[in-house]
């Protein structure tokens, strides 16, 4: 079973486009996510984390690894409207020209946990929502 979440792949092509403004910002499936996104990212002069969901099955061990590969706030309250909220401030983060998260794992999380893949798409698309009326964009790859 998977997400009823139908997100756009961006062709690897693409990923420039997305630190040059060519490509708009959003959460987008990549078919293959290492680091090259991470390099172009740097280059950029964008903020970039990854988030790995190898092994994840559950809610409670995604907000773990968002904590982590996040490197989010020791107030973060590991639940959803937390997760909306510290992807809405990212001050924590400092200033940027942008923001990357890579997650990897994807497809098996979304597998394995269908509810929780669809949850975490629809906090991640509201956010990139929330910075695309800004100066500063927020990406999500998931791959």
């Amino acid at each position: 079973m998977t997400s009823p979440v139908e997100l756009p792949e961006l062709p690897q092509d693409d990923l420039p486009g997305l630190f040059d403004g060519t490509v708009p910002p959003g959460v987008y499936k990549l078919p293959s996510v290492g680091p090259d996104a991470l390099m172009q990212a740097d280059a950029a002069g964008w903020v970039d984390a990854v988030v790995d969901l190898a092994g994840v099955t559950t809610k409670a061990d995604f907000m773990d690894r968002c904590a982590g590969g996040l490197e989010l706030p020791d107030y973060f309250g590991r639940n959803w409207d937390a997760l909306a909220d510290v992807l809405t401030d990212l001050s924590w983060w400092g200033e940027t020209r942008g923001y990357l998260v890579l997650v990897t794992n994807w497809s098996a999380f979304e597998e394995a946990a269908p509810q929780e893949a669809d949850a975490a798409a629809g906090v991640f698309t509201a956010a990139v929502g929330f910075w695309a009326v800004r100066e500063t964009p927020l990406t999500v790859l998931l791959g």
